[in-house]
């Protein structure tokens, strides 16, 4: 009996060690084989990298300091005072594609770091994330940008998973703690997780949840109790940047934070960067080619691609210089659009007023109004409106809005005003109302531009075309206060008028230091007419209403005063 028991031990042992041996034969076996594929997957990857080409030339003419982005003065003035001081704010940044709204915020934070008083510190990180391209889960399972938490029942949870234990992964709110999150095209930002980083702003921490966290578990690990008792770290500052409106933007995040307005560019700007672009290329471009720049090109990144295109013409031509036929080239090519730059008219008109309005981010234009008004027999006169957009349609993932125009509206709110203070009678005339460009106008802010339009063609009286005009006209014929007076007035002053008419709500001393023209702020639309209108031998006589003086037909001697 005793030796069928040691026999039975040895097999046993026999066995036992064959298997540990063939296990550990296997392990070197799988082992030797990761290794060989390690290695091969490492040449791979270092043959890769070892290949460069020559480095683009919008990455070689992206600003390197904050003083290189050009003719955003103002708009990077107001971005260091919010980011770069000892108590630093959130910040929405609005304006159009290419004008240097990203690199800005790239550069933001090393200019903060220069400030002892600030409290980023050398190790602060700038955390870049683009809201167009951003996909969660809205489970939880995966979220880049408030972080999510791997749980044991999916695939890839390791050790930790095997034993029951979730895990939590930071999002870029964590990864930013400390320093700046930038969140480029923000205003396409899924509503739900907008709702979530309000939280995290509020809160500057990151509360995870999991079906499978207990706080009683002993086997839990203590930072993981940790995060999921108190939270991931996330105390940062957000940096925003969008082309859209500001009311299109949700007021919950724009309330949390500095807006910034960033510009279009000027013409003059557009070659200033071209010309830098030119020189980082190692070429020369000649002063007409400049001046095709500038008038086809709205933004820093069109700029950029017609001089590499214009640059590889004239290198692959054997020449060190871009010519004005190379850019001509490219312009016909691309299909590019010239610039439209709005001018006021080159001598007064009766029926035509320079009216002021706001397109793209807070960007002013000058916009003539046009009316024609013709007597018809009885009261069978007619009124039309034509021109303008009367609906936009504005869509993201996830929403869609239509905006009214109010501007039909508008302008039989200025009927009543002439009909009930001017005793015109419109209905005896055929009026016709133009909006020239197809611009959107909202109406009411015309309102003092409309109503001075058809007073001018009904009673033949020319309009001062050096006058631009804004502001909304009550029932009774008062002035209202308008919105972006200050953006309409520097569209004016482009446009090459010299005198605005704005309400005298609207005023503030802001607009003091904006040289070159005068203001003028008017509570009526019988002050509005006080100053706009001419009156000379060639037209037929004007009636002087009570409430309105109708002037010379030079420029009025009060035109040179001021406010």
């Amino acid at each position: 009996m005793a030796e069928i028991l040691i026999i039975l031990q040895v097999v046993l042992m026999a066995v036992l060690i064959y298997f540990i041996v063939s296990s550990n034969k296997g392990m070197k076996t799988k082992k030797i084989i990761i290794n060989k594929e390690n290695r091969k997957e490492m040449d791979k990857l270092k043959k890769m990298r070892s290949i460069a080409l020559t480095i683009p030339l919008t990455e070689k003419s992206r600003p390197k300091k904050l003083e290189e982005v050009i003719g955003q003065e103002k708009g990077i003035l107001a971005l260091k005072a919010a980011l770069c001081g000892p108590n630093p704010q959130h910040v929405l940044i609005y304006g159009p594609p290419g004008i240097g709204k990203t690199a800005a915020a790239r550069l933001v934070l090393q200019e903060a770091k220069n400030n002892p008083k600030s409290p980023f510190k050398n190790a602060a990180k700038f955390v870049e994330i683009d809201a167009t391209i951003l996909r969660f889960d809205e489970r939880g399972i995966a979220d880049p940008l408030i972080g999510s938490v791997h749980d044991p029942i999916y695939q890839g949870a390791g050790a930790l998973g095997v034993a029951g234990i979730p895990q939590p992964k930071p999002g870029a709110v964590t990864k930013a703690h400390g320093g700046m999150l930038f969140i480029d095209e923000i205003g396409e930002l899924h509503p739900i997780e907008l709702n979530k980083l309000l939280k995290v702003l509020e809160d500057r921490k990151v509360f995870l949840d999991s079906a499978y966290y207990s706080s009683e578990d002993p086997n839990m690990p203590d930072y993981i109790k940790e995060i999921f008792d108190n939270g991931l770290p996330a105390d940062f500052r957000l940096i925003g940047a969008t082309t859209r409106r500001p009311d299109e933007i949700l007021p919950a995040i724009r309330s949390r934070c500095v807006e910034i307005f960033f510009r279009s560019l000027m013409p003059d700007e557009i070659i200033e960067i071209g010309n830098n672009a030119t020189a980082k290329f190692g070429l020369e471009i000649e002063k007409k080619a400049e001046k095709a720049i500038g008038e086809y090109c709205y933004n820093g990144r069109e700029v950029v691609n017609l001089i590499q295109l214009s640059g590889g013409i004239a290198l692959n031509a054997g020449r060190n210089n871009i010519t004005f036929e190379d850019v001509e080239w490219v312009i016909e090519n691309g299909q590019y659009t010239k610039r439209i730059e709005t001018k006021i008219s080159k001598e007064p008109q009766v029926g035509i007023v320079n009216g002021l309005a706001i397109y793209g981010a807070n960007q002013g234009i000058t916009m003539q109004i046009e009316v024609s008004a013709k007597k018809v027999l009885g009261n069978k006169g007619t009124l039309k409106v034509c021109g303008m957009v009367e609906e936009e349609s504005i869509s993201n993932s996830n929403r869609r809005i239509k905006l009214k125009s109010t501007a039909i509206s508008s302008v039989e709110n200025v009927v009543t005003v002439l009909n009930n203070i001017y005793d015109l009678n419109c209905s005896k005339y055929d009026i016709h109302i133009n909006f020239p460009g197809g611009t959107p106008v909202d109406g009411p802010s015309a309102g003092i531009a409309i109503a001075t339009a058809i007073y001018s063609a009904i009673k033949g009286i020319k309009i001062d075309n050096h006058i631009a005009m804004t502001g909304e006209i009550g029932v009774l014929g008062g002035v209202k206060p308008i919105g972006g007076v200050k953006a309409k007035i520097m569209g004016a002053k482009k446009a090459g008028a010299n005198i605005i008419i704005i309400p005298k709500e609207n005023w503030s001393s802001s607009l003091d230091g904006i040289k070159g023209i005068k203001i003028y702020l008017v509570e009526s639309i019988g002050e509005v007419f006080n100053k706009v209108f001419y009156k000379n031998e060639e037209l037929r006589f004007v009636e002087n209403d009570a409430n309105i003086d109708i002037l010379s037909a030079s420029l009025r001697d009060d035109i040179k005063g001021t406010i």
